[in-house]
């Protein structure tokens, strides 16, 4: 039963006649002593409440009902119906244990998606389903797997892919976090719609406009035509927001305002467009911190992380080595004209042992390194080891300075300014010498204000 709390009789009713049309079952409560009643007395499975029941637009109301809420029935889904004005207040209600929070006035098919999600994740029993079930359930061909975390992960991202509930992908580089991104998308009913991918880290904060929310014609200097922005190109899709820790703070509010209302304005024009997108973000950095930092929006963090699902390090689920590798294996196989490769027993046990710090990425560049380098069709520890410590060499060589001396902004400096030195001032290969794409080094060398004078590449 879903309990829909506020002292807006219209409001009530909206709710009651939108969720009953869904097949829910409904309760409904005016004031916060009839709302505990409730709570108290029956089984409720979502609660759906507004943070004010009287003239008093404090929102401390809520917050207080929203404490004795949890202390009553802590697992029960919180949605807050709140307004641009108690955004603070919807932020600090996350914290004391809500799970979502919409705008006034809300979108119906937004909030049903929250409700359904919150749901279906409520209502998700503690098994772990085998991967066979899972394979019979959702398609999943791309992500390589039989980890129990894993099997969890995927159960969890099922679940969540039929709705158009925001998810936050987090994990170390090189996890696979953009394959759970498509797995998503491919699992929804979007999955006939565009799926957009757009790495935040490669914008540059003064074309972040035009990037995301398109321009026109004269809108700015060089531009000559129309383009077509990145949620627009997503629309009735989804939209993946890779490395959404490295957006800088005058991006992410305009990134919040597009996520909070489904509405943007293309650069030059005075014009609103009005968007149906899924959003599905991914990091490797702690946002969390970065919140407490002041380099993250609090109010942009909860919007994106109604559902958050943690990669497991390959290193965490050694199991899925073999498999991965096999996986890797039967690929290279046609790519490279070799039908009788494999791995022998006494490799794969080996490769199970070793740390792998770049995880899936740097397991399957290992792999396919060593099958070009090998003339051999059966490959053995040592054909691994010699490709392995030679990768290893190159990253630990390096001396780092000592824990205090020095941040990492200041680190990150140093290390553009000697590739930009070295390869005399040529973008491309400086940047592929730091792992990072053309954009991601001229947004760098813009943010650390690194002069330079470009040569031709």
């Amino acid at each position: 039963m879903i309990l829909i709390i506020d002292d807006d009789i219209a409001v009530r009713t909206s709710l009651l006649l939108l969720f009953k049309s869904e097949g829910f079952k409904v309760a409904q409560a005016a004031s916060a002593d009839e709302a505990l009643n409730v709570v108290a007395k029956q089984d409720v499975s979502l609660i759906i409440m507004d943070l004010n029941f009287t003239a008093d637009t404090s929102g401390r109301e809520g917050m207080n009902l929203l404490t004795k809420i949890k202390q009553l029935k802590p697992a029960v889904p919180v949605i807050l119906i709140t307004g641009w004005a108690t955004i603070s207040l919807a932020v600090e209600g996350m914290k004391l244990g809500a799970s979502d929070f919409i705008n006034k006035p809300w979108s119906n098919e937004q909030l049903i998606s929250s409700a359904k999600t919150l749901l279906n994740l409520s209502s998700k029993k503690g098994e772990v389903l085998s991967r066979k079930q899972l394979d019979k359930l959702y398609q999943f061909k791309k992500i390589i797997g039989e980890d129990a975390r894993m099997l969890d992960l995927l159960d969890i991202i099922g679940h969540v892919a039929s709705t158009d509930a925001s998810v936050l992908i987090t994990g170390e580089s090189g996890t696979g976090k953009e394959l759970i991104a498509e797995a998503i998308h491919e699992n929804s009913r979007r999955n006939n719609r565009p799926f957009v991918k757009v790495n935040l880290g490669g914008i540059s904060s003064s074309l972040f406009e035009s990037e995301m929310f398109g321009h026109v014609r004269g809108a700015y200097t060089d531009a000559r035509t129309d383009r077509t922005g990145r949620f627009e190109m997503a629309n009735k899709g989804t939209i993946f927001l890779d490395e959404i820790g490295d957006l800088d703070l005058n991006s992410q509010v305009k990134l919040l305002r597009v996520l909070q209302d489904r509405t943007f304005e293309v650069l030059g024009s005075s014009r609103t467009k009005t968007i149906d997108v899924r959003v599905v973000c991914a990091t490797n950095r702690d946002l969390a911190e970065m919140v407490r930092a002041g380099t993250f929006r609090e109010d942009l963090l909860y919007r994106i992380n109604l559902i958050t699902v943690k990669l497991p390090a390959l290193r965490e689920r050694p199991t899925d080595i073999p498999l991965l590798v096999n996986f890797f294996i039967d690929n290279l196989k046609e790519v490279y004209n070799k039908p009788d490769l494999l791995v022998s027993a006494d490799a794969l046990s080996w490769l199970q042992q070793q740390s792998l710090p770049g995880n899936v990425r740097q397991l399957r560049n290992l792999v396919e390194r060593t099958v070009l380098v090998s003339k051999k069709d059966r490959l053995q520890v040592k054909d691994f080891q010699m490709q392995y410590e030679t990768s290893m060499a190159k990253k630990g060589t390096m001396q780092l300075p000592e824990v205090g001396t020095l941040t990492l902004e200041e680190v990150e400096v140093m290390m553009i300014k000697k590739a930009m030195q070295y390869h005399r001032n040529k973008i491309s290969k400086a940047a592929s010498s730091l792992g990072i794409t053309r954009n991601a080094l001229y947004r760098r060398l813009e943010k650390y204000n690194i002069p330079y004078d470009e040569t031709e590449d």
